[in-house]
Formats: structure tokens, sequence, C-alpha cells
């Protein structure tokens, strides 16, 4: 496999990064310890390099239904300014990705992929764009992708922007965006951040990339804020509950396994879909695992393809699985067979042939204090 680098690599490698492979990218795993970047996300702020994430716009007349076409969602019903969960599936209703869109107006939408589906994202969408008079650009490898999450990040972004924009941070909600300048550099801002804390995402050409990264980084000592790697960006969304393409994720999985139902526009989307009937089909099946969260009842943690048990027969399979730093006991993301996915079963998880005592419980894990 090809090894990809983003713009900010020489700033990891500054910093004493570990790197990983990461969907074909070098990624900084952690910089000295993935516990104490993952409680500075918690407490104070983190700050992520996620330039490995792809961008595609989506340009022309038709932009918002080709999206519907397209993508499970309503992509058209989003307003100017905002940002919509949705997964990209196949003909047979498996999902080849989940992402968010922005939409910056009837004719203007940025797709963001995941890392290593970027490409196959991409080439999807071009694909099936040929009746629309839209135009499908990837811009992935063009653009970085900065993140500051944690309580302290509005503090931090506020040092960096203009008191005229002040209120462009302030006011910018959840699942929205704006085009603001932080540190000189003209991005787009947005609040869509996968760890269970607030936080920012912010897109530039790569050419701004390092300069924004170590102003943020200066702007946010007196905050705390450290640089974080991909392990505590897993542990992280782990305890949001956030699903995880390649683990919890797959071509293999509908969306109504993974409990995503909702995100399909079954019912407010008349027209046709790619994957509208096998969706269909699924739903009125129903599925015959469900994806539930697990707290451990011992001191030891399921991973991932660890088999879960009930009375000692294979009901299910943890997707992903550690020690949560902030709650203090295991906990997982599981598949299991619907009749054991109610809350409170009492299930076991097989670790190496020692069953482990685990619990069927609510998600997130984390919920933070607003």
């Amino acid at each position: 496999m090809t090894e990809n680098y983003t713009a900010l690599y020489e700033e990891h490698k500054k910093l004493g990064a570990s790197f990983t492979d990461f969907g074909g990218w070098q990624m900084p795993l952690k910089y000295s310890s993935e516990l104490a970047e993952h409680h500075a996300v918690r407490n104070a702020a983190g700050l992520f390099d996620l330039s490995h994430m792809g961008e595609v716009w989506v340009t022309g007349p038709q932009a918002g239904a080709f999206l519907d076409y397209a993508l499970v969602g309503k992509l058209s019903a989003i307003a100017d300014g905002k940002a919509k969960y949705s997964l990209i599936c196949n003909e047979d209703g498996g999902i080849i990705d989940d992402l968010i869109t922005y939409r910056f107006g009837d004719e203007k939408y940025l797709v963001v992929p995941n890392a290593g589906n970027a490409p196959t994202v991409a080439a999807a969408l071009a694909e099936r764009a040929a009746n629309f008079d839209v135009t499908v650009e990837d811009a992935s490898a063009a653009t970085s992708l900065v993140a500051v999450q944690g309580p302290k990040a509005e503090a931090i972004l506020l040092k960096l922007t203009d008191e005229s924009q002040h209120a462009l941070v302030t006011g910018l909600k959840y699942y929205a965006f704006n085009e603001v300048t932080v540190a000189g550099h003209d991005v787009i801002l947005a609040r869509t951040g996968y760890t269970g804390e607030d936080g920012f995402e912010l897109f530039l050409p790569n050419e701004g990339a390092a300069a924004l990264w170590e102003s943020v980084a200066q702007a946010g000592e007196e905050f705390g804020i450290v640089p974080c790697g991909l392990a505590s960006r897993d542990s992280l969304r782990l305890e949001a509950g956030m699903p995880l393409y390649g683990n919890e994720l797959s071509l293999e999985r509908s969306p109504f396994d993974a409990g995503l139902g909702p995100v399909v526009a079954l019912k407010s989307k008349e027209g046709d879909f790619v994957g509208r009937s096998a969706l269909q089909a699924a739903k009125e099946a129903g599925p015959k695992r469900k994806l539930v969260g697990l707290k451990g009842h011992g001191r030891r943690a399921g991973r991932g393809g660890y088999p879960v048990l009930k009375d000692g027969t294979v009901v299910g399979e943890v997707t992903s699985g550690q020690p949560s730093p902030t709650l203090g006991y295991p906990v997982a993301l599981a598949y299991v067979d619907v009749e054991h996915a109610e809350l409170g079963t009492a299930l076991d998880v097989d670790l190496r042939g020692k069953a482990e005592p685990f619990e069927v419980v609510a998600l997130p894990f984390y919920k933070r204090q607003k």
C-alpha cells in the first residue's frame, strides 16, 4: 500500500510522535501518553491532525437532488451553513462509508468521507453523478483538516479570531459551520466533533496547515492544549459511543444493524436512491444482531473480535473495546443477537479463554456536562 503523508507530518516528527499506518496514511498514534492526551481533551483541549480525511466538493444545479440519490439521507433538506451525518451504501444496502455533508448553498456541498475510504467514496460519487448536472471534485490531496477538541476549544479559537468574528465562533451550533479567519488563515470552521466533547474542525489548503497548527498550539498553551494522536481519538470516540468504519460499520452491515436506521430517509425521500430496495427489505426483516454498548464488571477489557457469550454460547462479537480512562471501567461496542440486546442483559466476553462479566448498557457511555 502506498504511504501518504499529511502536510503536518514534519510537525508531528518535531513533536516526537509515534506513527502508525491508518488507511494508507502515516499518522501520529500518540506523542507522549495516550492517557494524558485523552484526559487533556476531556478536561482542557486536544489538537488533532485529521488531514487524512477526504474532502469531495459537489457543485452544480442538481447538487441536492444528486446527493439525495447517492446517499441514504435527504441532503437537499439541509439548511445553508448546516451539516448532516449520512451513509453511502451499495445496491445491497451494505455500508461503503459514513460521512458528513456540509451545505454551502443550493449548488454547493462538501462531502467528508473517512481516510481509507476517501478514494472509494469519491469514485462512487463520480460514477453516480452520470445522469445529474453536477461536478464532483476530489480536493482531498490539497486540503488539510485540523481539529481542536475539548471544553477550552472555544476560548482558544477566540484568541485567534478578530473580535468582529467572535460571534461566528460562539454562535456556531453543533453540526453547523461558518467561514472564518483564524490566525490569519481563511478556514471553514465546523462544530462536528468525534470525541464527545465540544470542539471545532478547521478546513484549509495544505499550504497554511503547519502555520495554523503552530498558532493553535501556542494560543492553547495557557489552556493546557496538547497534540493528540489516533490512540486517544479512538478511546474518546468509543466512550462517546461513536462508530468507526471497519469496526462497527462495513459492507457486511446494514444501517439497521448498526442502529443507524433513522439516518436512512425511506419515508422522506420520494425518489429512488442507491440501495433503497435492499434497505427497505432490511428494515422490514429487522436485524439479527444489534450494535450495543457493554460495560465490564471486572478489570479486563474486551477487544475487537472477541466472542460475546450467554451461558457459554456465542451470541455476538466485540467490535471495539478498551478500559475507559474517564469512567474507570472497561467498555465495548459489540454486535449481539437481538434477543440478548436488551438493556441490563448480563453477558460474558471471552477474554482468551476466560469469561469476563459484562452488561448491556445505554449509549453513549460518556456524556459531557453542558
